[in-house]
């Protein structure tokens, strides 16, 4: 009798299976996070979170990706995840052809893997976290008409292998379609700030009057570009950024930079793991099925975590949420 009440007490819900000596989570089980460049102060926000949930979740976690913007680097990092039996992976895309075999092999090897940030629809990834980036892009435009009063030439900065970047700029230019305002110049910085510096540079040099704006769809641009139009004292142009990198922030506040659009990487990634641990724990009976085209599929194609404009209106107050969420005012 004794014994059947001890197997019966050891059968119940998760409370009383830890109380029987066992365990949610498995001694080699651990979840490995890529990014695109884990330099970035962004990806560092996001490791925070992932870090996070990995505390709470009492599960190992790795932060890792190239230091550079290096997509073939990235694709190492999946291929090593892969040999190391990882339990899943979260990836922030930085070229989704590249990337799509390997994000294929992890799943082909039942590895659950979840896009962040950066999508590669075409892979067999499990679903995407991040933003609406097409709403990014909306938003971005309709702010950007309203500077130029409905008028102007404006110089983009991006990279183009991105999908995330690629629905912000398409967002830029429905919002832009009905308006006098023109993206007439499109620049790949390639992952290396310095060339949105230098660019910004040689137009100031040399074609001033030609561009009323830019307007950078990638965290690293915007403060590069508002500092060579200081350096050269140049007034009037509108500078549109994207993220929360502190020096952007502080461009704002400056009157460099006209507004930012603000991204939640750290909610990304700390709903990132809580998933990937979900489905490894829960698997679907396979992990490449097309559950976009599932009425019932058990999992959702996009989780949208959300963004917000910042400008001089609002930037103080950014600042102060930041501090308290995370006590420090910089990343």
């Amino acid at each position: 009798m004794l014994r059947r009440l001890s197997s019966l007490f050891c059968l119940t819900p998760l409370a009383i299976l830890l109380s029987c000596g066992g365990s949610p989570h498995e001694s080699d089980e651990h979840y490995v996070f890529i990014a695109a460049n884990i330099q970035v102060p962004y990806w560092q926000s996001a490791a925070a979170g992932f870090s996070k949930a990995g505390d709470e979740l009492k599960v190992k976690t790795d932060f890792t990706g190239p230091k550079t913007y290096d997509s073939k680097a990235e694709r190492d990092a999946i291929d090593d995840a892969i040999k190391g039996n990882a339990s899943g992976i979260l990836i922030a895309v930085t070229d989704a052809a590249l990337l799509r075999p390997s994000i294929n092999q992890a799943i082909a090897h039942g590895i659950p893997v979840i896009t962040l940030d950066s999508d590669a629809p075409d892979s067999k990834r499990l679903f995407f976290i991040g933003t609406n980036n097409y709403q990014i892009g909306i938003a971005g435009g309709k702010r950007l008409a309203r500077e130029l009063h409905g008028k102007g030439n404006v110089v983009v900065f991006t990279m183009p292998a991105q999908p995330n970047l690629q629905d912000r700029l398409r967002g830029y230019k429905d919002a832009l379609a009905d308006t006098g305002v023109k993206i007439t110049r499109e620049v790949d910085i390639a992952g290396d700030p310095r060339i949105a510096f230098d660019t910004t540079g040689q137009i100031i040099g040399k074609e001033k009057d030609k561009f009323d704006a830019f307007v950078c769809l990638e965290a690293q641009s915007g403060k590069e570009v508002a500092e060579v139009l200081d350096r050269y004292h140049v007034k009037g142009k509108v500078v549109m950024a994207m993220d929360t990198d502190p020096d952007t922030l502080e461009w704002i506040q400056k009157d460099g930079i006209a507004a930012t659009i603000a991204q939640k990487p750290y909610s990304m990634a700390f709903v990132g793991l809580q998933m990937l641990d979900n489905l490894y724990h829960h698997k679907p009976a396979a992990l490449d099925e097309d559950w976009l085209k599932d009425s019932f599929a058990p999992i959702p194609s996009f989780v949208d975590t959300g963004s917000a404009l910042i400008d001089k209106n609002n930037v103080t107050a950014f600042l102060q949420a930041k501090q308290s969420a995370t006590g420090a005012s910089k990343q």
